[in-house]
């Protein structure tokens, strides 16, 4: 947990010093195109000869960002309606889960892609879109295991307690139940936000995630994989920089889980 940790926080500095300290901007073309490593470029040039080095750094805001951002809201979604579909039951829970189950049973990538030919060629690249795919793909996945703590709860005594006080639904989700049931769902961000990047950097190379000239790094490796012969770098130092944080967060989901007495399960 430390050592991801301490790689979270090198690449939340980077993400927010990067526009102060980056020695160009990432639309700016510096030099001829596919230039390997060099002093001036410790990354090279892409195909267009922009600084890569420069465009790695400040991506790092966007892939960052995007995965902490989208991965929280995920977990709250998925949260509180796995907590309310477990204590209320009945015929709501049932439709509840046969929901999810059916949104889980659509590959990621699958699923990721219908959500965004749906929103429509005019929103396509937007961050509100892109949070609201990770929502929909990791949302349903939180809410069965929220909703399984519910249902292990409903019958202890506190909360029997509560019903027996008269108190709303929303009272006892939100004063027995969810501080019962935080850290599950903290092992869950940790470990949904492991898988998030890997989903952000696939729409990327795709084409279907951030929008040219972003400096998300899946989608510098689409952009650059032409001339990963002639300069491999270019497509390595985006390609490592993304790996490098899917391993931080990972890391910490594994540290978290180890902390809490509880077993990270990886689940995609």
């Amino acid at each position: 947990m430390l050592v991801g940790s301490g790689l979270l926080v090198v690449f939340l500095i980077v993400s927010v010093t990067a526009p102060w300290w980056a020695p160009h901007g990432v639309a700016e073309t510096v030099d001829t195109p596919l230039m390997g490593m060099s002093w001036a470029h410790p990354f090279g040039t892409d195909v267009l000869g922009r600084d890569v080095f420069s465009r790695v750094v400040n991506g790092a805001r966007d892939d960052l960002f995007l995965s902490i951002v989208s991965t929280l809201v995920a977990v709250v979604v998925g949260g509180i309606v796995g907590l309310v579909s477990g204590y209320v039951g009945g015929w709501l829970d049932e439709l509840l889960m046969r929901v999810f189950e059916a949104v889980i049973s659509i590959p990621l990538l699958v699923l990721a892609l219908l959500a965004i030919a749906a929103a429509g060629p005019e929103r396509s690249g937007s961050w509100l879109l892109l949070i609201g795919v990770v929502v929909l793909v990791y949302a349903p996945r939180v809410a069965r295991m929220a909703r399984s703590i519910a249902v292990d709860l409903v019958t202890r005594d506190f909360v029997l307690a509560a019903r027996l006080r008269g108190e709303s639904v929303r009272s006892i989700v939100r004063r027995e139940l969810l501080p019962n049931a935080t850290g599950v769902l903290l092992v869950e961000f940790g470990v949904r936000a492991g898988y998030t990047p890997i989903l952000i950097g696939s729409l990327g190379f795709l084409g279907f995630g951030a929008r040219p000239p972003s400096p998300e790094w899946g989608l510098m490796i689409s952009e650059n994989r032409d001339g990963l012969l002639a300069a491999p770098v270019i497509v390595l130092a985006p390609a490592l920089s993304l790996a490098v944080l899917v391993i931080a967060l990972n890391l910490c989901a594994d540290g978290l889980a180890r902390y809490l007495g509880r077993q990270a399960v990886r689940t995609p």
